[in-house]
């Protein structure tokens, strides 16, 4: 396991902080996700220490993870939250976030979603296309409020993650060009209801390389400059998140030296700096355990078919993603591995979870855990093959609480209706039928 995970083996049983998962897959079943409230709290404290010094901020985007009780953990250490939807907006103040430390992210959001921002009033919207400031104007107008705006700026920036994590580039939907902006701010009288408090960046999630951070904020930095210059009082820059995790015991920055990055970018400034990590706070603290269904000897290669699926961990078949896979039960020093494939019971080719993985000999009934799921996990699920969402346990110390339920089938089927034609008992009547 990684250095310092919440999950590890006593005694040859995996554990979640002080709850054995064994003893939790028997209470709720599998599959179903499990976090650890430890491991979510020291990941926010470590990425705020390493910012010490700085006039900085945290908001935790809920995109990673909008579990109510992750969220409200981050809350009580004073978390803001970053939102991109009028849902994750209702999500952060429910769980204790309040309206004044929100930002809304997004490039798509909807008249409804601006006026109920607006409404709420929230700190910032960072806003990303000149027809959104517009709009965003013209509701703020008829609203009789002000909207507290920051541009999205595309650096134009490579980000050298994988293509569908990468947001900076100019050839991507996310943001706007400095020479927009510059035309933006050079006629700010055309946007009554507006006041622009800052700039805003983020090039991409699961960032390995801190060289591409080091340009962006160099290249926002100055623009912020030059717009202070040019007498608009901007108070706010906003950096964004996307710094990475390890996976499969692979070298990423250290908090440390991402600050550093920030320091040198940022040095002399007159701005309040804002955060939006996600995948750096919950990424290790949770784990999604899955039960093997059957082994399967194919043709030259073996399949261990577990009852999870790609529709409750999309990462793999989406991004190629690796996940570490443990048995719950360990095993000894010594005993051979077994290539195998690890795959779901989804009708896809694609429901697969590890490719020629070596693992312990695996038979029907054990256990494992899909390891640093704790984002982009359940948040992505659906109920594909009309498959029920898996629930989510929160451990803390040697207690445990299910933090989201499985639905039952007779939840699932009642958010459909029939139309009046399909709604007496032999379905109406047979057309074309001789």
């Amino acid at each position: 396991m990684l250095e310092n995970s919440p999950f590890v083996y006593r005694d040859g049983t995996l554990f979640a902080e002080g709850v054995p998962l064994a003893e939790l897959a028997g209470k709720v079943g599998t599959p179903f996700y499990c976090y650890s409230s430890g491991a979510i709290e020291a990941a926010y404290e470590a990425f705020r220490g390493s910012l010490s010094g700085l006039d900085a901020r945290i908001f935790y985007a809920l995109k990673a993870n909008s579990n109510q009780a992750v969220i409200a953990t981050l809350a009580r250490l004073g978390a803001g939250a970053d939102v991109v939807s009028q849902g994750e907006m209702l999500r952060a103040l429910s769980a204790g976030i309040p309206a004044n430390r929100v930002i809304f992210a997004g490039v798509g959001k909807s008249t409804s979603e601006l006026a109920a921002a607006l409404e709420a009033g929230i700190l910032q919207f960072n806003v990303e296309s000149l027809p959104e400031l517009e709009r965003l104007s013209t509701l703020a107008r008829a609203m009789g409020v002000v909207a507290p705006v920051a541009l999205r700026i595309n650096p134009d920036v490579e980000s050298n993650t994988h293509s569908g994590l990468s947001t900076g580039a100019a050839d991507k939907k996310f943001g706007i060009s400095i020479l927009e902006a510059e035309a933006i701010t050079d006629r700010l009288e055309g946007f009554p209801g507006v006041e622009i408090v800052g700039l805003a960046v983020h090039i991409g999630s699961h960032l390995t390389d801190l060289d591409p951070y080091r340009q962006a904020f160099a290249r926002v930095a100055a623009f912020y400059r030059e717009l202070q210059a040019k007498g608009l009082a901007l108070r706010r820059l906003d950096l964004g998140g996307g710094l990475a995790i390890s996976y499969r015991n692979e070298t990423v920055p250290t908090l440390e030296a991402y600050a550093d990055v920030v320091r040198e970018a940022t040095r002399g400034l007159d701005a309040e700096l804002a955060f939006e990590p996600g995948r750096r706070i919950v990424g290790q603290a949770g784990v999604l355990v899955t039960r093997v269904e059957y082994v399967k000897q194919g043709d030259g290669k073996r399949f261990v078919v577990v009852d999870a699926a790609m529709n409750d961990l999309i990462r793999p078949m989406l991004y190629e993603a690796w996940h570490d896979i443990r048995p719950l039960t360990e095993s000894p020093v010594g005993d051979p591995r077994v290539t195998v494939d690890v795959v779901g019971p989804i009708c896809e080719s694609t429901d697969t979870f590890a490719h020629g993985r070596p693992l312990p000999a695996l038979k029907e009934g054990d256990l494992v855990a899909i390891c640093s799921s704790g984002a982009y996990g359940a948040v992505m699920a659906s109920s594909y093959n009309s498959r029920l969402l898996v629930p989510e346990v929160m451990v803390r110390n040697d207690a445990h609480a299910v933090v989201r339920a499985r639905p039952s089938y007779e939840a699932l089927m009642a958010m459909d209706n029939l139309p009046p034609w399909l709604e007496s008992p032999q379905g109406g009547e047979a057309r074309g039928v001789a």
